[in-house]
């Protein structure tokens, strides 16, 4: 077999595993999407766990733990000054599309592991942050709340105004309980949801993990789009590839 017709072949596949996941999301009664670090990586921000994200140069024991922060919160601030720089991100053309769909009505809402409210900006409403986001901090000792923008370069680390204790950003550390408001979040989006679109997550951190095969188990279907699928046994469709891309292809799909 010669290598343009094993190219043609792979298309041929594509295009029908696109057209299925289409079909999927026209015919389904609610869709809603999980997504994660994948699907900011092409707005500039690096998986945490890759070879340029945050843990290759920051132990995540040392400066990921809110039992670190409230040790030692000048020292993990040397971490968080890095993280803060993501409020300042593009949302890119995958983020467009979801924000489309949604408006369409095909994408009842976003569930997302991110904290750099790219979906918001994209145009999305319906946005679920698992793990909270950036774009505010609070003070842990009396309460008081900030935007991200009070954070400059010349206040590190952040203190507050009303009682001098180093403020922390509104994101959930490694060792710290979700959000209820998240929780409930998610448990609303989840009910009767039947179609899951998975984007841009290995779904390897609980216990966002395990809401596609909750889902699944429910009977719903699963949708996958990622560089390197972890859901294929599972999933209905799974489209292999970069997130921009395959959320294109399949808007084109779409009637």
């Amino acid at each position: 077999m010669s290598a343009s017709f094993r190219e043609h072949i792979v298309k041929i596949m594509e295009i029908t595993q696109t057209e299925k996941a289409a079909d999927i999301l026209q015919t389904s009664r609610k869709t809603i999407a999980l997504t994660g670090a994948g699907v900011s990586t092409e707005s500039g921000i690096p998986d945490f766990r890759s070879a340029g994200g945050l843990w290759s140069r920051y132990d995540p024991y040392e400066y990921g733990t809110i039992h670190a922060f409230k040790r030692d919160p000048e020292k993990v601030w040397q971490m968080l000054a890095e993280l803060m720089k993501i409020a300042d991100a593009k949302p890119n053309a995958g983020h467009r599309v979801m924000a489309r769909l949604e408006e369409k009505g095909l994408l009842k809402g976003v569930i997302t592991q991110n904290i750099d409210m790219l979906h918001q900006k994209a145009g999305s409403h319906n946005v679920v942050e698992f793990h909270g986001a950036v774009k505010t901090l609070t003070c842990l000792s009396c309460g008081k709340q900030y935007p991200n923008t009070f954070v400059t370069p010349e206040n590190m680390p952040p203190r507050c105004m009303d009682c001098e204790s180093i403020i922390k950003p509104d994101v959930v550390f490694f060792d710290e309980q979700i959000p209820n408001d998240s929780l409930f979040g998610a448990e609303e989006l989840m009910a009767d949801a039947d179609v899951i679109l998975v984007a841009g997550t290995s779904c390897q951190v609980a216990p966002a993990s395990y809401i596609p095969q909750r889902l699944y188990e429910q009977g719903g279907r699963i949708i996958e789009l990622n560089l390197e699928p972890a859901l294929e046994a599972i999933a209905s469709v799974t489209l292999a590839g970069g997130f921009s891309e395959q959320m294109e292809k399949l808007e084109r799909q779409l009637h």
